[in-house]
């Protein structure tokens, strides 16, 4: 049956650009984005220019999309915004796993979950794929060198790709960075919940040692094609970064979300962890330092994506090199009280994804079109014109990138485990439908036009039964009927 699908996507993809090419399309300017027909691996190069793009691809760990550029109003992220204005900013862009390592595995091989096997952080995803070629690695065969920096693939024992790196470093940091004053929000219950406004420099930290090396090898293989990852830590947790990066969101300016009081109650297996009573403890003075922390990881992950961006303009790299930026999943900040990743609600789902690249600066702005992580391994597949492994579960969104209100895939797919049994939830332009255990365990229905927050579930609305039904086999398709 895997097999007879595999195939059965591949024909449709081949039939729907045969009948593209065969209606014809609009003129209009090119661009290294430029839509059309293409034999798979073929570069659409600028005439006269035979480099192969460069990439630099940049994820920002548990990072939610509390940016200016998405409009936030207390984030300070002016880099991200900057390369936001270069490129492409996407709106709806979800993760297929809201949790690090089954969302880095799904988008680093190019396969949904339930392909990968990877469902936890435990298991290293070349037990399950041994013959699988990453993204990394389809880039070094193709010639590139490669280097990892930082959390590329999850963090651990064998959950790295060796396969994929002509170079991985992970720096740690110095003693001096891990001196400051902060505290434990739980009195150590919880390990991980604390924060430290850290003694030092940029350079004391982890991600501040992942920028000054990138700079260098950018210097370094600026006259080679290159596939640079750079994994950055923050904001993820513990929330250690330099003081002067707390000092940015005094407390008494945060205002912590407030649920509204006729919500529907959250169904068992929404909230997906053991923190939740911890959590439940925190006062508004614990709820008012784990925002500033966690908003304080984000500025210090700016500025290190600044500083590598803006070398690459210092060396004459911009004009060559496709950016993608992203975070590997989102986050609650306290609502529903909840303080972390590992649901299937919009929060959890949803993160940034920012593209910029060469020439893009005429069709830069933003795309509210659905795309998903699976899809950017083929999207810089096809970007730089390699030939992609045929069995990739996403769809490349490079036509977004010169059109992005042209119509496109109806929907996302999210899912999450709670031990033996999954949630499964499809995200379209107006609703989010979710399942636990297929249903068996409890069902979600949200309208994102008068619920954003998704407080009211109206599963049980029978005047939505038919929506319900329509989203229900969406769901059950397994993507293949929301493909672009």
């Amino acid at each position: 049956m895997g097999n007879y699908l595999a195939t059965r996507r591949q024909f449709l993809k081949v039939a729907a650009a045969a009948v593209a090419a065969a209606i014809g399309g609009r003129t209009r300017r090119q661009s290294f984005a430029e839509e059309g027909p293409r034999v798979r691996g073929q570069s659409r190069d600028l005439p006269g220019v035979h480099r192969k793009r460069n990439v630099l691809f940049i994820v920002a760990d548990d990072l939610n999309n509390s940016l200016g550029c998405y409009g936030h109003p207390v984030v300070k992220s002016p880099n991200i915004d900057r390369l936001a204005c270069r490129g492409m900013r996407f709106d709806h862009a979800y993760c297929q796993f809201p949790v690090c390592n089954p969302s880095r595995t799904s988008l680093l091989t190019g396969l949904r979950p339930d392909s990968t096997g990877v469902l936890d952080n435990r298991t290293p995803f070349r037990s399950r794929l041994h013959d699988a070629v990453t993204l990394p690695q389809l880039f070094r065969q193709q010639g590139y060198f490669t280097a990892r920096l930082g959390k590329v693939f999850h963090s651990g024992k064998d959950m790295d790709d060796p396969k994929a790196w002509d170079l991985a470093a992970d720096p740690a940091g110095t003693p001096l960075g891990k001196t400051g004053e902060g505290r434990n929000l739980t009195a150590g219950r919880i390990a991980w919940c604390r924060w430290l406004a850290a003694a030092g420099e940029d350079e004391d930290q982890p991600d501040g040692q992942i920028a000054l090396e990138a700079i260098r090898l950018l210097k370094q293989q600026r006259d080679k094609p290159f596939f640079l990852a750079l994994g950055f830590h923050k904001p993820h947790d513990p929330f250690v970064v330099p003081k002067r990066y707390f000092d940015l969101y005094p407390l008494e300016r945060l205002s912590p979300p407030q649920d509204p009081p006729d919500r529907s109650p959250d169904l068992p297996h929404a909230i997906g962890g053991g923190w939740k009573s911890e959590f439940d403890r925190f006062t508004g003075q614990d709820r008012r330092e784990f925002m500033r922390a966690y908003y304080a990881g984000i500025s210090f992950m700016d500025a290190q994506v600044g500083k590598v961006i803006d070398s690459l303009d210092r060396f004459d790299l911009s004009d060559n090199t496709i950016i993608v930026f992203f975070g590997d999943h989102g986050y609650h900040l306290g609502e529903r009280g909840w303080w972390n990743k590992n649901t299937l609600f919009e929060l959890s789902a949803r993160a940034p994804l920012i593209v910029a690249g060469p020439n893009m600066k005429a069709t830069s702005g933003n795309c509210r079109r659905m795309v998903e992580f699976v899809d950017i391994y083929p999207t810089l597949a096809d970007l730089c014109g390699l030939p992609a492994p045929g069995n990739l579960e996403g769809s490349s969104f490079r036509p977004l990138l010169s059109d992005p209100k042209r119509p496109w895939k109806k929907a996302a797919f999210t899912q999450v485990q709670r031990g033996r049994f999954a949630g499964r939830s499809v995200r379209t332009d107006r609703w989010r439908y979710t399942e636990w255990d297929e249903g068996k365990r409890g069902v979600e229905f949200y309208d994102h036009h008068n619920d954003p927050g998704e407080y009211h579930n109206l599963a049980d609305d029978p005047k939505r039964a038919h929506v319900v039904a329509a989203l229900r086999k969406l769901l059950h398709s397994h993507a293949e009927i929301a493909e672009p």
